[in-house]
């Protein structure tokens, strides 16, 4: 069905070290000839639009179909083929993957958190790839319990995740979720933790986490629709018996939306949440009821959200009603309709409020201003108020794992550009911090060798995008230096600063790597989200190019040294930047990239379509339909030059399906004009996180690195 290829690799074509006149570094490629899909013939009408697709077929994997034994020849051809182009990289590539497997301590032990009178961690071996949970009862010095040790479960798998350890009220049962697809569709089992064995209750197709209620016996759990993975019903299970007996507690008429279940921290509340991109709605059970009904504890309205916080004598209300930025409210405990809330911590058009920790005598803040991350601490005895201070331009901090209500010391973490992650035990009324463990570097690292900035790019309409950046000391901002931008910019998800020990293989080799902070996350507050989605969203595109364009000007790089790389919804945006503006990047790295917008939104088989259209639109509706085909970079691509282009994907991802990257390789390749290469490499085991191993990953950061030194000239 394709085109028939060989390759002519040629002995010694290897990087050629000289550079031409305008900088670039001369590469040359092994002669092997790209592999080239089969065009058949399929219309997409609608609205009036009639759109030729002639590599539809690529989806029969997915749905199926026919041609579904074609597809994997396809991928594994173009696998093949781009096996040959990085040839002469492999050796590059083995030695940054143990380079990169050097700097983590194998031989680690998380730090312990108290939860119901146990000490809880995990902790790994050298040379093994998972992990082990484990727990210790009233002192670290007491016995270790191993309650899962993961890397015996792992055993045999290509993926293994497991999450959603969640232990009873009476210390004796833990259950947990198992994932062997990497399709985020999870199996929970429980153990015995007295005997060791596994109960024979299976609840299968799940997101993984089981909720206890007081009883030790009845936990409730969110079932996934099989086809659309979509979380659509909330259900109660009784130990020793059937799933098939499982009662349905809640079930999602609103297919926008996502459901989950948990616990509040004091132990008092089983709580459904309801949410989508503009309103929300919360139900509340006592723990100690878990056969009693979910009550609503304020009816969903119209682009209204809102989430709630149990304290021992009334609830916290964050919500967004009349609120860009979010508000705190509060409310007794018998009286919870938007009637009864009265206002506790007012709107501030400068702060956005994103999360509240909630302890017996103190709230911690999470907030953020002028794109920076920021902790609060408040008394809830007088409601004096002060904030931590962290020091750094750039920086990350956030609550960590804070389990315990009742205690006064609140746990949270930090990490910078520079900054190594770091765990910090804060103790709320003394104001004393106690760091209780940083994340070791193997082999060496002095974080004054390197420099961290903070800078602010104009974008096209005026508005000021951040941007920060780390490099090397002796950098030369003379435009010869490579650069990596990386951006996500959807979801209203920020892309904070942290500390990468893979990363210090650029920066070791001279690449300057930056962070845009661009419109569709919320790093400026909730108007930057705003601004970045649904009819919006060539914002995100834009703010992207000028921030490249400005690192341009202010000589961090040049042209022909600008790499970009985006993943998920970034893949989106590295696909829409390509196409608006190819000629500022000299490469490209997509990683599972949503770049089939409007087919796979007009596509409810799809896995998450539906829950996605307050993000992009609608495209059954005619204006959301036209907007997103302007920009959807599979509908936009044109004939001319692209920037060299590294595609990656997974056969069994459930977030975006292989088929859109495969897609838009197949007619970029039929499409564009000049030499630079397009490379797609599909992994044939994972989904859309990768390997599942704390090793393992590695070589596909290596795989991306070796690319860009390939561009570069960098033979080591």
């Amino acid at each position: 069905m394709h085109k028939k290829w060989n390759y002519m690799i040629i002995i010694g074509a290897m990087i050629i070290s000289c550079s031409d006149k305008t900088g670039k570094h001369q590469v040359t490629w092994p002669d092997a000839v790209a592999p080239v899909a089969e065009r058949k013939s399929h219309l997409r009408i609608i609205h009036g639009d009639t759109v030729a697709d002639d590599y539809f077929w690529l989806n029969d994997y997915f749905k199926k179909g026919p041609e579904s034994g074609n597809v994997v020849s396809y991928l594994e051809e173009e696998n093949t083929y781009t096996s040959a182009m990085l040839k002469d990289t492999e050796g590059l590539q083995q030695s940054l993957f143990q380079e990169m497997k050097d700097r983590i301590k194998e031989k680690d032990e998380s730090v312990p958190y108290l939860k119901n009178g146990y000490y809880y961690y995990t902790r790994t071996e050298e040379g093994k790839q998972y992990y082990k949970f484990c727990r210790r009862k009233g002192s670290m010095n007491a016995a270790e319990e191993i309650l899962l040790d993961v890397d015996v479960l792992a055993h045999g798998y290509p993926y293994y995740a497991a999450n959603g350890f969640s232990v009873s009220p009476d210390n004796k049962l833990l259950s947990f979720g198992v994932d062997t697809v990497s399709r985020r569709e999870y199996t929970i089992y429980i153990k015995n933790l007295e005997t060791g064995q596994l109960l024979p209750d299976k609840i299968e197709k799940t997101t993984g986490d089981a909720t206890w209620a007081s009883d030790n016996n009845t936990i409730f759990y969110t079932a996934k629709n099989p086809a659309t993975l979509l979380t659509e019903k909330i259900k109660r299970h009784r130990l020793g018996t059937s799933q098939a007996t499982d009662v349905i507690v809640y079930d999602e008429k609103d297919n926008t939306n996502y459901i989950s279940v948990g616990k509040s921290k004091n132990d008092e509340y089983i709580m459904i949440y309801s949410g989508g991109t503009l309103s929300s709605e919360v139900l509340f059970l006592k723990a100690d009821d878990p056969l009693g009904s979910f009550t609503s504890f304020q009816p969903r309205q119209k682009n209204v959200l809102y989430s709630v916080t149990p304290l021992a004598d009334r609830f916290l209300i964050l919500t967004n009603d009349q609120a860009k930025n979010f508000k705190v409210m509060q409310c007794p405990l018998d009286k919870t309709s938007k009637a009864h809330w009265k206002e506790f911590i007012p709107h501030r058009e400068d702060v956005l409020i994103a999360e509240i920790d909630e302890f017996r005598d103190f709230l911690v803040i999470s907030e953020r201003k002028n794109g920076l991350t920021q902790m609060a601490v408040r008394s809830l005895r007088d409601g004096v108020q002060h904030y931590l201070d962290f020091g750094e331009p750039a920086y990350t901090v956030y609550p960590s794992t804070n389990v315990e209500y009742d205690t006064d010391v609140v746990r949270y973490g930090y990490t910078s550009l520079i900054t190594p992650s770091s765990t910090f035990d804060y103790h709320m009324r003394t104001k004393k911090k106690e760091l209780k463990k940083q994340q070791e570097v193997i082999g060496g690292y002095q974080p004054e060798d390197y420099l961290t900035e903070r800078l602010f790019a104009t974008a096209s309409d005026g508005s000021q995008i951040p941007i920060s950046l780390v490099y090397k000391k002796g950098l030369k901002k003379d435009g010869t230096a490579p650069l990596l931008l990386y951006a996500y910019g959807s979801y209203g998800v920020s892309m904070d600063p942290a500390f990468n020990t893979s990363r210090l293989s650029l920066l070791d080799r001279g690449f300057v790597y930056a962070i845009a902070h661009i419109r569709g996350g919320e790093e400026m507050g909730r108007q930057w989200y705003e601004d970045g989605k649904m009819m919006k969203k060539k914002n995100t595109f834009t703010d992207f190019i000028d921030c490249g364009k400005y690192l341009i000007a202010q000589q961090f790089t040049s042209e022909k040294h600008l790499y970009a790389q985006g993943g998920s919804a970034g893949g989106l945006l590295m696909g829409a930047v390509i196409n608006m503006a190819p000629e500022i990047w000299n490469g490209v790295i997509a990683q599972v990239p949503f770049v089939d917008v409007v087919n796979t939104m007009l596509d409810e088989t799809i896995p998450l379509t539906t829950n996605e259209y307050d993000e992009w639109g609608n495209p059954n509706q005619e204006p959301a339909y036209a907007y997103m085909k302007s920009y959807s970079p599979y509908e936009n691509i044109t004939a001319k030059e692209y920037p060299n282009l590294l595609v990656t994907t997974g056969l069994h991802d459930s977030q975006v399906q292989y088929f859109e990257p495969a897609k838009w390789v197949a007619k970029l390749r039929a499409t564009k004009k000049g030499s630079n290469v397009i490379l797609l490499k599909t992994d044939m085991d994972y989904g859309h996180g990768g390997a599942s191993g704390r090793f393992d990953y590695l070589k596909d950061i290596a795989l991306n690195y070796a690319f860009l030194f390939k561009l570069e000239g960098i033979l080591k």
